[in-house]
């Protein structure tokens, strides 16, 4: 490859520039090597605020749009995408006039604009969509797209600006050190917003970090560059959140006018989301994420919940209630003659609610809380139950699915005395079953089956499975009459109504069609929910996804190069890093903690991947000049053939790890190996940004801005297809295979440029 011609010009702000991507040798000016830290500072603020934002908008978002693993994947998908797309417009940052008063701006904005996007969705979600009603798919994929976009194309221009301001002060690695920076940034907003900031602040009052801490590097930048004027804003600027943050409410305030017909008596952020109780008459409704957890009033939930299954174990001693508790279930179990209920719940926000709003459900000695992960409580206990009842929200995610799959139903059994029974809901069945739900019903009953020889579907308001390997009864009033137990609504006028011949007769029809089993890593139960949930949308193919696939296709296609290397990996840094969290919860439980440590695990590699593969060229270009752009083709085809080799090992090494038991001592060796094979993917995916930028890097800034948004596109489409899709559809194994495929493909082509070179 030749050489770019080597020139010197003078920017029209007075900055003295070499355009061969030499470094800058003129000390006085703001892009010098000496003088470019600040730009670095002011990158990693931008990777601690980037993160944070994420994290408070999707936790937000969730509770807007229904909060099912499509509003995850679409919300992570758009944000992705538009950062692209904002990198993608930084190929022009070479034409500024004044590129670093311009980075100061984007800053600043980049403090301000999410605390602004908070306020906005709260207070407009009522006024754009109908109250109390759910959001379809077309609504969901255009709102968080418009209020997505101001924030993701000024992040996304600023780190390619970054990149550009980088590389005139010490050429190509000046750009490796931008990616470092702001992976480094990512680790802090991480730790801080899951660690620390989440168990005391709520989402506005968590922003105002980030927020403040852009506006005094925008302070500091704009100052060292000379502009007075722009550092004299910014600083006035955190002033001014600070005092707002201090003086107002700003959750409390945003918040009521959410629910302004509601009276909220409580409101606290948990790692697990935000919760809400409001009171009217005397009822208090739990509301977690926008989603309703429970009612005071919903007697409807809490007896069929307890007595389908009670009712099958009059005489059952112990029982294990896997969520649900506060509701009133626990209390409601004890109507039979029970010696001591274990009650499992994971988010001590709602244990701490419970007990202060309502104590009566929680208060009796026979009940014990045990603040945990219910699968991992299952998985590893000793006790045995003489009934189970899973009392959850529908597989509307892949971590919810955990509590429906075969390997779980088997956990299950180990823990339940001999003909003990478990019992758990899935859909709503007025009279009629539909295509989507008797998907989801026939593939929880072929689940059941596999350790349980006999199963029982009642379809009271939601339908129910029971499961044992003793006897189950249809008489279901009979043997609570027997008992002598009182109800408000389970009575046999209510029982009648419900089991009816034909609705009996509906749901044995469902449950007797072929369906997959729902497995861990084959969670086709949560694809099917997903169908069921759209199916009550009309959902259109409009113009923004039409014009977007356009797009998309378009620039696919005219992918070439290094890019399309990174594109390859960042799909697989998305999907594989996927893959690792689902393995993690399904072995270790969703103890949240951990799973923020493994997250923050591979950030860590990324920024560790990329210096020891930025120091490695650079020490090499600086011994032998000559090895150009023939080094970095080679280093960067090993690193996509370690990838694809990567890729095709992992589906043999989860179910090994599966298999290594349920002791303390095999645990600890499961979250080790976890959290190993995180680094090592995160490793290579950081490392194959510096030789790539170094095959592209041209003296301009239009090769970092292909880089950044092949980057952010293959995570764009690794985010929203495997989380919704490809992982239901084809399972893990099927995902790592065409992961492989395609990085198989990136170091093919760099392979062959390679050889043309």
């Amino acid at each position: 490859m030749p050489a770019p011609a080597q020139r010197s010009s003078e920017d029209e702000d007075g900055t003295s520039k070499a355009e061969d991507g030499k470094p800058d040798s003129d000390p006085s000016s703001p892009l010098h090597p000496s003088r470019s830290f600040p730009v670095l500072l002011a990158v990693g603020a931008l990777g601690v605020s980037c993160v944070m934002t994420q994290l408070a908008l999707m936790r937000e978002l969730l509770g807007v749009f229904s909060g099912n693993e499509l509003v995850l994947g679409v919300v992570l998908g758009n944000w992705l995408l538009l950062m692209g797309l904002g990198a993608w417009l930084g190929r022009a940052a070479d034409k500024l006039r004044n590129p670093l008063a311009v980075l100061v701006v984007m800053q600043i904005l980049v403090a301000v604009l999410p605390l602004l996007q908070v306020f906005l969705l709260r207070v407009l979600r009522n006024v754009i969509f109908v109250r109390g009603a759910a959001v379809g798919v077309n609504e969901t994929v255009l709102s968080t797209f418009i209020l997505l976009t101001p924030y993701c194309l000024v992040a996304g221009y600023a780190l390619t600006l970054a990149c550009w301001l980088l590389a005139r002060a010490a050429g190509a690695p000046g750009i490796g050190r931008v990616y470092i920076a702001d992976s480094l940034g990512s680790i802090v907003g991480g730790v801080l917003f899951s660690f620390v900031l989440v168990r005391f602040l709520d989402h506005a009052g968590i922003l105002v970090y980030p927020a403040v801490l852009n506006l005094l590097f925008a302070a500091v930048v704009s100052l060292r560059a000379g502009h007075r004027r722009l550092s004299a804003i910014a600083t006035a600027l955190a002033i001014a959140v600070l005092a707002v943050a201090i003086l107002v409410d700003l959750d409390g305030f945003s918040t009521q006018l959410q629910y302004r017909r509601q009276h909220i008596v409580a409101r606290a952020n948990s790692p697990y989301g935000k919760l809400l109780v409001t009171e009217s008459d005397g009822q208090f409704d739990f509301i977690e994420n926008g989603i309703p957890l429970t009612s005071t009033r919903d007697d409807q939930h809490v007896e069929e919940t307890v007595h389908y299954a009670m009712a099958q174990r009059p005489d059952a001693r112990k029982v294990l209630l896997v969520g649900g508790g506060i509701a009133g279930t626990a209390r409601e179990i004890l109507k039979y003659n029970v010696s001591r209920v274990d009650y499992v719940e994971l988010d001590p926000i709602i244990l701490e609610f419970g007990r202060n709003f309502l104590p009566e459900n929680l208060a009796d000695h026979r009940i014990q809380i045990i603040n945990t992960d219910g699968r991992l409580f299952i998985r590893q206990t000793g006790e045995k139950y003489d009934a189970v009842i899973v009392d959850v929200p529908e597989p509307s995610t892949a971590q919810l699915n955990r509590f429906f799959t075969v390997e779980f139903l088997a956990e299950v059994k180990r823990a339940l005395s001999p003909g003990g029974v478990v019992s758990f809901a899935l859909g709503h069945y007025e009279n009629y079953v539909s295509p989507e739900l008797a998907r989801m019903l026939a593939s929880a009953y072929q689940s059941l089956k596999q350790s349980f020889p006999n199963v029982l579907v009642i379809p009271g308001g939601r339908v129910f499975f029971l499961a044992s390997a003793g006897p189950l009864f249809n008489d279901i009033a009979s043997r609570i009459e027997q008992q002598g137990i009182k109800t408000k609504l389970m009575n046999r006028h209510y029982l009648d109504a419900m089991l009816t011949a034909d609705r009996l007769s509906d749901v044995q029809r469902a449950i007797a069609q072929p369906a997959a089993l729902n497995t861990d890593f084959s969670p086709v139960l949560y694809f099917y929910h997903l169908r069921h949930w759209m199916s009550q949308f009309q959902v259109g193919f409009g113009v923004l996804q039409a014009l977007l696939l356009v797009l998309l296709g378009v620039y696919l296609v005219r992918l070439r190069g290094a890019a399309v290397v990174l594109f390859a990996s960042g799909f697989a840094g998305t999907a594989l890093e996927i893959v690792l969290l689902l393995a993690f919860q399904v072995l270790c439980g969703s103890v949240y903690h951990q799973v923020g440590i493994i997250v923050t695990i591979f950030m860590a590699g990324l920024a560790l991947g990329a210096t020891i593969a930025n120091g490695s060229l650079n020490d090499r270009d600086a011994t032998r000049p000559d090895i150009g752009c023939r080094s970095a083709s080679r280093v960067l085809a090993f690193l996509s053939f370690a990838v694809t080799g990567y890729a095709l090992l992992l589906p043999l090494v989860l179910p090994l790890l599966n298999r290594a038991g349920d002791a303390a001592a095999s645990l600890f060796f499961i979250k080790a190996a976890i959290t190993l094979l995180t680094l090592a993917l995160a490793m290579l995916v950081g490392m194959q940004f510096p030789p790539a930028n170094r095959l592209e890097f041209d003296g301009t800034v239009a090769g970092a801005s292909r880089l950044y948004t092949a980057d952010f596109v293959g995570a764009f489409l690794g985010a929203l297809l495997v989380s919704t899709l490809l992982i239901p559809l084809i399972g893990v194994a099927g995902v790592c295979l065409l992961t492989a495929a395609l990085n198989f493909l990136g170091g093919a082509m760099i392979q062959f440029r390679k050889a043309k070179i």
